[in-house]
């Protein structure tokens, strides 16, 4: 059969076809805007006729928990340190968004929801802000998204809530900030503190870095503006701000800034730098960040416990091997930031004395060969509160007694059906159930962003937050405990719902590829560096992270049937929950346990030196315990991700496919 020769007309034809389809496209878009669903005046009006025919406080008791929500306050309540006080959020389904307004208490002790209803609420909001003072709950700002997102109102009022009588007032008073969402606010002492947020007018996104406070004793707002030549933080949303003694921290946060040389493209800007503020002298210093601090990261939650603040989660942007396409990792790392030196460290799990441990230990005592950590190993120990650069030297001595110890594990333990055995000095055999079996998953939270984190009596609790898996955004409404004093393991509480979310229909779907692509041809070479060292650029992706239970299935057979282009999504989802994109936590492919101690042990001892405080050869030891307990959890399941690797790239080497470059939501709030 001959070639067929192009008929004459067709690029005409196609042309008039692609500009159709734009103006019905359009003519959709006007319609959703014009939906009296999303008039947001209406809409508020509404809800403020409803508010007005309440009457009296009604106070609901054992309640089902609240329904999936992000951007809300959890607030530990002053008057009862094992009540949690939740407020507002947001919940979006893949079509719609939902407001919240509503107002839950929790009582960790009696693991029971009580709702209350009150007239003369606040409208309902997310992004907003709350802190509480003696026996009252103070909230400012915040925003309303229509059903389609294509509106917004930011609000500037400022509440109070009695939480003796669960009555509302709203402090109609001068001087107030702007409004705004995506601001943080903190107390200290009788004072509140106001700081940053952003705008969205619809035609641009304007961010904050003005201060203001708020005097409780003389209920007056005050705006604190830089003296000149004085330093002061950019303007930014999402970031963290916390107070301890006489200092308030400012770390990270999020902003867009218009590239100039690309004409009206933005590019989102993630901070890393760390700021502190006297509030006696409203004087501002960059913080310099001592010890191991985490990567730069936006959406992450922090709080504080005694002489420390915690940080959890966030997401990173990368772009996929080849460049074709950005992941955004979910983290569900915590770590520490030491208040009194200024220095940064890995809050790892205490290791637990576990069957494996006591097995090993018992052959170790009956062949009289019981490990030991020459003196001579390592002797620049790490000094958590005075090294400033970590010596990385190492002996031969540490690794033939590494060596030793996997070879007394490796003989001893097996893994039969999910769980740990001794092989009473038998010799373990290589079996294809063997190579497929997993340890028990262990219990923590999932990576996330927006999640809500408080302490109270010597307890962290994380409730809530957002992930996405592929192009669905996951709202979760877990609660996970972890106590800060043993630091051995994380209790689920509340265990996560299956969130609904609607599959867009293919017109809209089409709307946001063609979108996707115009922006893609606007933002090219936006990852550029801005050349400060504090900061990294990143933009955000739509795929996300799943639990290890998950990954483990996708890599022993979901993930073997998928596209090419899937089967690299869902390494990246694995890498991410996983936390394999942390080189100093996660084995390299092929590594053992000794090449991998000896290349992280001084990461494996600063954590250590959090829970025991031991210094030399002790030391050594509870490090290497940390670093041989994430190995083993890791091991089975990067030994499965090799293989999937292999057979992506074996397949890409065959017909190498493309995908084009995704543009995914700034984590502004």
């Amino acid at each position: 059969m001959g070639k067929k020769t192009k008929k004459p007309g067709k690029g005409k034809e196609k042309t008039e076809k692609k500009t159709a389809k734009a103006e019905e496209k359009r003519a959709r878009r006007e319609s959703k805007k014009l939906s009296p669903e999303d008039d947001i005046d209406a809409i508020l009006l509404s809800i403020q006729k409803e508010e007005a025919k309440k009457k009296e406080v009604h106070v609901e008791e054992n309640v089902p928990a609240p329904s999936p929500r992000s951007n809300c306050s959890l607030t530990i309540n002053p008057l009862k340190e094992t009540e949690l006080i939740l407020y507002g959020g947001e919940f979006y389904n893949g079509t719609k968004t939902y407001v919240y307004g509503d107002l839950y208490r929790y009582d960790v002790e009696k693991l029971e929801w009580k709702v209350i209803s009150s007239p003369n609420s606040p409208p309902p909001r997310s992004a907003h802000q709350a802190v509480a003072w003696k026996n009252y709950l103070y909230i400012f700002g915040g925003e309303f998204t229509s059903p389609n997102q294509e509106r917004f109102h930011h609000y500037k009022d400022f509440w109070v809530l009695d939480l003796k009588t669960n009555q509302w007032e709203q402090l109609n008073l001068k001087g107030c900030p702007s409004p705004r969402s995506g601001h943080r606010m903190v107390l200290y002492k009788h004072k509140i503190i106001v700081f940053g947020g952003f705008y969205d007018t619809l035609r641009e996104v304007r961010y904050y870095n003005d201060m203001y406070v708020f005097d409780l004793d003389q209920y007056k707002w005050q705006e604190v503006k830089p003296s000149p030549g004085a330093m002061w933080p950019s303007p930014r949303s999402g970031f963290q701000f916390f107070v301890h003694q006489d200092e308030v921290f400012l770390y990270g946060g999020y902003f867009k800034e218009i590239q100039s040389d690309k004409g009206t493209s933005e590019r989102g800007v993630v901070h890393a730098d760390m700021w502190s503020l006297d509030p006696r002298t409203w004087q501002w210093n960059k913080v310099k960040k001592g010890g191991m601090p985490p990567g730069p990261r936006a959406g992450f939650s922090m709080c504080v416990h005694k002489r420390r603040a915690l940080l959890f989660g966030g997401v990173v942007d990368m772009e996929v091997e080849g460049g074709d396409a950005m992941m955004s990792l979910f983290l569900n790392e915590l770590y520490a930031f030491q208040i009194d030196n200024h220095r940064w460290y890995p809050l790892e799990l205490r290791k637990e004395k576990s069957i494996k441990a006591k097995q090993i230990k018992k052959i170790s005592d009956q062949k009289d060969n019981e490990v030991a950590f020459d003196d001579n190993i390592n002797e620049e120990v790490v000094d958590v509160g005075k090294t400033e650069t970590p010596v990385m030297d190492e002996s031969c001595s540490m690794e033939t007694d590494i060596d030793e110890i996997s070879h007394h594990i490796s003989s001893s333990v097996s893994i039969n059906n999910g769980g740990l055995e001794t092989s009473s000095g038998k010799k373990q055999q290589e079996s294809s159930s063997n190579k497929n079996a997993v340890l028990p998953e262990v219990i923590k939270p999932c990576g996330r962003i927006n999640s809500c984190v408080v302490v109270g009596r010597d307890t962290l609790y994380i409730y809530g937050g957002m992930m996405e898996i592929k192009d669905q955004e996951i709202t979760l409404d877990d609660l996970y405990a972890l106590n800060l004093s043993k630091l051995d393991e994380w209790k689920c509480i509340i265990p996560a719902t299956e969130s609904e979310w609607v599959e867009a229909s293919e017109d809209e779907d089409e709307e946001d590829d063609e979108d996707e692509s115009e922006n893609d041809d606007n933002s090219e070479g936006s990852n550029e560096s801005d050349g400060d060292s504090d900061e990294e650029d990143f933009e955000a992706g739509n795929d996300g992270s799943r639990k290890v239970g998950d990954a483990v299935a996708l890599i022993k057979g979901e993930g073997r049937n998928l596209r090419r282009k899937e089967k690299r999504a869902r390494i990246e989802q694995i890498r991410a929950n996983l936390g394999l994109s942390d080189s100093q936590r996660t084995p390299m492919p092929g590594e053992s346990l000794r090449e991998f101690y000896k290349r992280t042990n001084l990461y494996w001892q600063m954590a250590a030196h959090e829970h025991t405080q031991h210094t030399g050869k002790e030391l050594r030891k509870d490090g290497f315990d940390l670093a041989e307990s994430r190995y083993r959890e890791l091991k089975p399941i990067l030994d499965e991700l090799a293989i999937l690797e292999a057979e992506q790239k074996a397949e890409e080497a065959e017909a190498p496919e493309t995908s084009s470059r995704k543009r995914g939501k700034k984590k502004n709030k």
